[in-house]
């Protein structure tokens, strides 16, 4: 074994004695449920760790992440996530968190190719299609970048509740809300990006306007 991952179970072995010293029963009780009231739908970007932004603990938060915080219908695994996350663990809110700065935005914002990712990234340009108006009308680079980073959230909140999932459990009278946030790297702090629907007719309403 490498060095550098050796160093890894060393910081895991000091991480757990340290959890156990401050809490003698957190991995027991840990270990037989998992009752988180959150999904967090993510980037994979390693600058973005669900649980310590928004300083939760292990056994809190639901977690999926792919590049850009893509939410696909042909997805599986992303599907299969959300499945479980309501129907199972009966989670209250699903958060689709993007960031600024993120690469899947940029390089869907530009014309090089990235090989296989490319495929991935035609969802992010179709939300550039979409809002194609606003986005050109932007002068500032950085704005432009911003703004599309939250289109892309926006668009993804509308997927999720969009998604036969969340559509019935809504149906059957499930306590769901489905939020946009954006992260920022530069300060750590996530902003509402007031887009936060808790039923079907508000869905519908919310999504007729974009």
């Amino acid at each position: 074994m490498s060095n550098s991952l050796s160093n890894l179970f060393t910081k895991n072995r000091e991480w757990a004695a340290k959890v156990n010293a401050e809490d003698p029963e957190f991995f027991s009780t840990l270990s037989k449920q998992q009752k988180p009231e959150y999904l967090w739908i993510g980037c994979a970007d390693s600058r973005v760790p669900a649980n310590q932004i928004v300083d939760l603990l292990p056994g809190e938060v639901f977690v999926h992440r792919n590049i850009a915080n893509v939410v696909v219908h042909t997805d599986l695994n992303c599907l299969s996530v959300i499945q479980f996350a309501v129907d199972v663990l009966k989670v209250k809110h699903i958060m689709v968190v993007g960031h600024y700065g993120c690469g899947g935005i940029k390089a869907a914002m530009g014309t090089e190719e990235h090989g296989m990712i490319d495929n991935w990234l035609r969802h992010i340009k179709d939300v550039y299609r979409l809002h194609k108006e606003e986005v050109d009308g932007i002068t500032d680079d950085c704005e432009r970048f911003d703004r599309m980073c939250e289109l892309n959230v926006i668009e993804q909140v509308a997927h999720v509740c969009q998604s036969s999932i969340v559509q019935n459990a809504w149906k059957t009278g499930q306590e769901l809300h489905v939020h946009g946030w954006c992260y920022s790297i530069d300060n750590g702090h996530i902003k509402d990006l007031e887009m936060t629907v808790s039923n079907a007719e508000e869905a519908k309403v919310r999504l007729e306007n974009l």
